[in-house]
């Protein structure tokens, strides 16, 4: 009886084992070299988001999102922090150069340049495309602080 249920043990421990540990499949590894990031530094925050060249956003990154509140949120330091985390996820991408175009007033503009330099990436150009307008829309009318 012994020998039995060692015999049924034995049978079914490479079954268990399978059962408990299931098949990684493989991801769908888009590899992708080169890529487009997008900065938009406002007066409260920075966000940095990266893209492929036609546009597809791949991964981004923001001040609330890696542990900044309030008024932290929109100071140089944090968006070098954004930036070099962002850079982080794109490079398990494959992604080694990009273009970088700045959107907005905020103090995280340079910073964050600096942030994808340190990461490792290599920028290939720098370009503003904060939006001016050509005498369109009324301002809304100046703070008096």
């Amino acid at each position: 009886m012994a020998e039995e249920l060692e015999k049924n043990i034995a049978a079914e421990a490479p079954a268990a084992e399978s059962a408990a540990a299931p098949k990684q499949r493989a991801k769908s590894g888009r590899h992708i070299q080169n890529g487009i990031v997008y900065v938009l530094a406002t007066f409260n925050n920075t966000k940095v988001t990266f893209t492929d060249m036609h546009g597809n956003v791949l991964c981004w990154s923001t001040g609330g999102k890696n542990g900044f509140k309030g008024s932290r949120k929109s100071t140089a330091y944090a968006a070098q922090v954004i930036a070099g985390d962002a850079a982080k996820k794109a490079q398990l991408y494959g992604m080694k150069e990009v273009e970088v175009r700045i959107k907005g007033p905020g103090a995280g503009r340079e910073s964050a340049v600096r942030g994808l330099i340190a990461a490792g990436l290599e920028v290939t150009v720098i370009k503003d495309i904060t939006p001016v307008p050509h005498n369109g829309c009324r301002p809304p009318k100046r703070r008096r602080v």
